[in-house]
């Protein structure tokens, strides 16, 4: 196999990791009146590469939703490792919000992580 033969397939399977997402954590606190508050705690950036998945459109309470599900590469951390994202944090860019629903591994050497997430918006 010749070297630019090996180039081509390592760049086709390494993900270009080339926008920067917020990693954001629930705090919840008491309100006072018996329930609680939550507060969404910064805990660091990751460059991730995104791409689109399914969207679909839905009602709900009389307002319309669009759901669009994403798959977010980004550099593994170990397991435990207060970088790693979880189910229940959320991934930020901006004003836009990305609500992980899975984590799984995003390769067979370990190196990337796949989150599967959802973002919602008013129609």
């Amino acid at each position: 196999m010749s070297r630019r033969t090996t180039s081509r397939r390592a760049s086709a399977t390494t993900p270009r990791l080339n926008r920067c997402l917020a990693l954001e954590d629930p705090r919840r606190t008491s309100d006072g009146a018996g329930g609680f508050l939550e507060a969404w705690q910064l805990l660091g950036h990751h460059w991730c590469e995104m791409r689109a998945l399914s969207g679909r459109s839905t009602d709900q309470s009389g307002t319309s939703l669009s759901l669009q599900r994403y798959r977010i590469t980004l550099r593994a951390h170990p397991t435990g490792s207060p970088a790693r994202p979880r189910p229940d944090q959320r991934l930020r860019d901006g004003a836009r919000i990305f609500r992980i629903d899975a984590v799984a591994e995003g390769d067979p050497d370990g190196r990337y992580l796949t989150c599967f997430a959802t973002e919602e918006t008013t129609a």
